[in-house]
């Protein structure tokens, strides 16, 4: 079983940063892209937000283009995400996992976010 370890969240004011940290094991992180995807509520379908690729490249929902940073560090089996600018709607949980999301063999933890008014 992969392990995927999510820290980093917490509660913020609109306009403000948080950064986000992802474990993974190097079964998953090594030769695949990577995403961040936010649940908005239990229940509700996660999103992919952001996805880095093998290689580096970066890709971003509208939602959070600009805003957002996705990152990874292939030695540390580690996985970013700089979050600035956050708004009341990027509220959720986020995890990290391999994309596409069918390949996902578990899930972790995830770690909270919450922007509050």
């Amino acid at each position: 079983q992969v392990q995927l370890v999510e820290s980093g969240g917490g509660s913020v004011q609109p306009g403000g940063s948080l950064r986000l940290s992802c474990a993974l094991s190097s079964s998953i992180m090594s030769g695949n892209a990577i995403g961040w995807y936010r649940q908005a509520a239990p229940g509700k379908e996660r999103e992919l937000v952001a996805r880095v690729m093998a290689y580096g490249m970066t890709i971003y929902s509208d939602s959070v283009k600009g805003r957002f940073t996705i990152s990874r560090d292939n030695n540390a089996n580690t996985v970013y995400l700089q979050m600035d600018y956050v708004l009341v709607e990027d509220t959720g949980t986020y995890y990290c996992n391999i994309v596409p999301a069918r390949l996902a063999s578990n899930w972790g933890q995830g770690t909270q976010v919450v922007v509050y008014s």
